[in-house]
């Protein structure tokens, strides 16, 4: 008695201290795929084959890759399974049969055995298996179960029909024109008693429709007038009518006798906690309200900040925190709610509580919402401790002159432990501080030397370092901050060692008194085991010892900005060609900057596939322009246009525009769509009537235009020999041939067509359309050495009767002249009469550009503008633009 009491004793001892353990966590792929061939035993041993199909999905599911031989292998041996009526081994199946059906060959064999489960009336398999079959099932499939997709979709199981409502929605991204056909059986599940199918029901029905936008006014309107019993479709049916009220952009003033806005208002009374909140974070967010229409909402989300249940709780307080920069005053009416969340026993609300009360509490109350934070800010996630970074950094854009306050409080925060996103926000807050606020640039430049001598993270080293060189040489005491760089020539990985070597030599070009000491230290990095770092170092002292301030301009302190990826593609074609000419960089166009998307949370269908990276417009269209013959001549790409509509998006055909701006030519990319399934269009171009001085070069037809494909014609124009005459308006008619075709099959129904034209809208080409955006780090430098008998200068004075204010007046010349404004002139401080922008840019064919507007605000607006270019008619045709 005493053995057994001792053995269970130490195994309650171990366990205590080994804590909970994972079974799956020491598996091998080869061992478990060995195993699969008990699957092939007779009779089947149930119990053991779901442990194995476990580990299988487990391994799948945990990144584990399987080639398609052995994921083939593993999937015939699991189609033996069958014969087992085991009904948790059964629905394994159907869950293995999904995971490998995209990896697998030859998966279409199960199709009979997963329609039979489908079909037949062992409810608990018919779910899965419509799921497991349409996975596998593509579009010329697809005919073959339609009828009992068709049939499941009404069946009077809500299992049955969800799940054939979801698959469906899966398959519509694939073969949307079969399910299409399935709109009736949709329409009659939307009638459902019950929620999910209801919910789902309408979910698909607004994917197959929300192409046509008149289809889902129609559905919204129906459904609107009636009661939908689920609250998941209600909250659904809200989403779609914002997006139709932004569709319309409605003005403010017509918006409160909406139908859509009245029915999104009436949510509000219903009687569900979902959909009042989903119908309160709508109305919060629509761009066109008024202070009424806002009102009932936030007094919703105010009364949901002193709920007993922490979901409402949080989630009113987080959309309070999203919109309290758009609707300062209405959110202040909250406050007081809000102080009293600051001591929420939930820290994700009392985080986003005391963050929303930083965005609108006054100044004097800065210090002491900082004190409440530092209590608890180390005991939240770094998802919270993000908000709190982005609060205080619209805090400092709000508040310039708390910016110590702010400033150690961030410092504070990068020398605890975090992750790089929650790094990377601070570090972005101390720069965006820095660059806005010139009071604050030598401390938030100190903090950003302290964080990098024990940083982890590459990213982040190299970003602080890239702006060491960019705003150090231009502080008080430059010298400071060398010490922290070549600490890192030393101590750091290569990458980071290379940046640090640009960054000294930033210095050296714009500090000419440190110029020896920097060349002593360039030389040492010549003797750097990386082979980056070393042909860094080494171009940087052959310039430097070249003495010639023009090679520090061009090659240190403003480098050009092209796009990397078109750079790689054109060395690749280099070396491909002919290697006897030398590699000119200037064939590789100028890219701007690229701004991160923003998510939207409004998302009506969402995807889990990872987004590609963002790319500028010139990467974008490279590929395609290169296809056309003879478009090499041109030059490289100056920049491209965003897309511009000629037509109504309701009209039968519909045709966007892409202007691509080289040196001396102008490619007009038209985009063209028909909307109508009962005609076939061949051989479309658009024909442009050409002001005087341009000249057509080519007209690229597209030579078929189905019912709903997206086609591209091009036409290829001469800008005139002088600038003042590229500002021109275009007349556009789009011509094809139309031929009578099956609506069904999309074939024509016979060889012969007529000739037919469709008038579009005229096309502008304006003076920001020919200017690609450039940013000068330090704009004054710029500015003084333009003084120069290189650069011609255009100065003119103007009255902006059209602009009342500063800032309406700086928008308006930065959107007209389509440059690029510096040291963040483009934000005019509140209540000063006085603003100077400073912007420039890069004309078609190379010649520079740059701006000084003196803005005076008295009656109106006055305007100095003076331009300085490389190109007199440049100067000229800037000036005379705002005129």
């Amino acid at each position: 008695m005493n053995y057994f009491s001792l053995k269970k004793q130490q195994r309650s001892s171990h366990s205590n201290s080994t804590g909970p353990s994972n079974a799956y966590q020491n598996l091998e792929k080869t061992s478990v795929l060995q195993e699969t061939r008990t699957f092939n035993e007779t009779p089947v041993n149930a119990r053991k084959c779901i442990h194995i199909l476990t580990k299988i999905l487990y391994l799948i599911n945990q990144g584990e890759q399987l080639v398609a031989r052995e994921a083939t292998d593993c999937f015939f041996a699991m189609t033996k399974l069958f014969q087992s009526k085991d009904v948790v081994l059964r629905r394994m199946v159907y869950l293995g049969i999904k995971e490998l059906s995209s990896i697998a060959e030859d998966v279409i064999i199960v199709t009979s055995s997963l329609t039979k489960d489908m079909t037949g009336k062992e409810d608990l398999y018919r779910a899965a298996a419509i799921r497991a079959l349409c996975s596998i099932t593509d579009n010329t499939m697809l005919q073959a179960v339609e009828r009992y997709m068709k049939q499941c979709i009404v069946d009077k199981n809500a299992a049955v029909s969800c799940a054939a409502l979801v698959s469906s929605l899966r398959l519509a991204s694939t073969s949307g024109d079969v399910v299409k056909r399935w709109a009736n059986e949709a329409q009659e599940a939307l009638n459902s008693d019950n929620i999910m199918v209801q919910y789902h029901a309408l979910g698909l029905l607004y994917h197959i429709r929300k192409s046509d936008r008149l289809a889902v006014s129609k559905l919204v309107n129906k459904l609107t007038r009636g009661s939908l019993k689920s609250p998941y479709a209600v909250c659904m049916l809200i989403r779609i009518a914002c997006k139709l009220i932004e569709e319309e952009d409605i003005p403010a003033e017509e918006l409160s006798d909406s139908p859509l806005f009245t029915f999104i208002e009436s949510c509000l009374r219903h009687k569900s906690e979902m959909v009042i909140y989903e119908a309160a974070h709508a109305i919060v967010n629509l761009k066109n309200t008024n202070p009424r229409m806002l009102s009932p909402a936030f007094s919703i989300l105010q009364l949901f900040c002193s709920s007993p249940k922490a979901t409402l709780r949080f989630a009113a307080v987080r959309t309070l925190n999203k919109v309290a920069m758009a609707h300062p005053a209405a959110v202040t009416t909250c406050n007081l709610d809000l102080e009293g969340l600051i001591t929420d026993s939930n820290r994700s609300v009392a985080t986003l509580a005391i963050t929303t009360l930083l965005k609108t509490g006054a100044e004097s109350s800065v210090e002491r919402l900082m004190k409440q934070i530092s209590t608890f800010v180390a005991e939240i996630s770094d998802e919270f401790k993000v908000v709190v970074v982005q609060a205080i950094c619209a805090l400092c854009t709000k508040y310039p002159r708390k910016h110590s306050v702010l400033m150690n409080f961030l410092s504070g925060m990068l020398r605890e432990e975090g992750g790089l996103e929650y790094k990377t926000s601070i570090v972005d807050t101390i720069i965006t501080i820095i660059e806005e606020n010139a009071d604050a640039k030598e401390s938030g430049l100190s903090h950003l030397c302290e964080f990098i001598e024990d940083c982890e993270h590459v990213s982040l080293a190299v970003r602080i370092l890239h702006l060491l060189g960019k705003e150090g040489p231009f502080a008080a005491t430059p010298s400071k901050y060398i010490r922290f760089i070549y600490n890192r020539v030393i101590l750091e990985s290569p990458i980071v060692r290379a940046a640090a070597v640009t960054a000294l030599a930033q210095f050296g070009a714009s500090c000419p008194a440190l110029l020896s000491n920097i060349l002593v230290l360039l030389g040492r990095c010549q003797m750097d085991p990386d082979d980056e770092v070393r042909d860094r170092a080494t171009y940087y002292l052959s310039i430097l010892n070249s003495e010639r301030p023009e090679l520090y301009k061009n090659y240190i302190i403003e480098r050009e900005n092209c796009s990397l990826a078109l750079l790689e593609k054109s060395l690749s074609e280099h070396l491909n060609g002919d290697l006897e000419t030398r590699f000119d960089i200037s064939i590789v166009p100028k890219a701007a900057i690229v701004k991160a998307e923003v998510p939207s949370d409004v998302m009506l269908v969402t995807s889990s596939a990872p987004r590609p990276p963002k790319i500028t417009r010139e990467e974008e269209s490279a590929a395609r322009l290169a296809q056309l013959p003879g478009i090499q001549v041109l030059g490289p790409i100056h920049r491209s246009t965003a897309p511009i509509q000629l037509t109504e998006s309701e009209t039968e055909y519909t045709v966007q525009c892409i202007k691509h701006i080289f040196g001396q030519h102008v490619v007009f990319q038209f985009d063209c769509l028909n909307t109508l399934s009962d005609q076939f269009l061949e051989n479309v171009r658009v024909e442009l009537t050409l002001p005087e001085g341009f000249t057509a070069r080519a007209v690229i037809p597209c030579p078929k235009l189905p019912y709903n494909e997206l086609q591209t014609t091009f036409v290829i124009v001469e800008f005139p020999p002088d600038a003042a005459s590229s500002i021109a308006t275009f007349g556009a008619t789009l011509r094809f041939v139309v031929k009578d075709c099956d609506p069904n099959t999309g074939e024509p129904d016979s060889d012969e067509g007529y000739d037919d034209e469709y008038m579009l809208e005229d096309l502008e080409i304006t003076v920001a359309d020919q200017i690609q955006k450039t940013k000068k780090n330090n704009f004054q430098v710029a500015w003084d050495a333009a003084d120069s008998e290189e650069w011609l200068q255009a100065e003119d004075t103007f009255v902006l009767s059209a602009v009342t204010t500063l800032q309406d007046a700086v928008n308006t010349i930065v959107k007209i002249l389509g440059l690029g404004a510096a040291n963040l002139s483009e934000k005019v401080p509140e209540g000063t009469h006085l603003h100077t922008l400073l912007c420039s840019g890069t004309f078609r064919g190379g010649a520079e550009v740059l701006v000084r507007a003196k803005l005076a605000l008295s009656e109106g607006v006055t305007l100095n503008l003076t331009v300085r270019s490389t190109d007199q008619d440049v100067a000229e045709l800037i000036t005379a633009a705002i005129g």
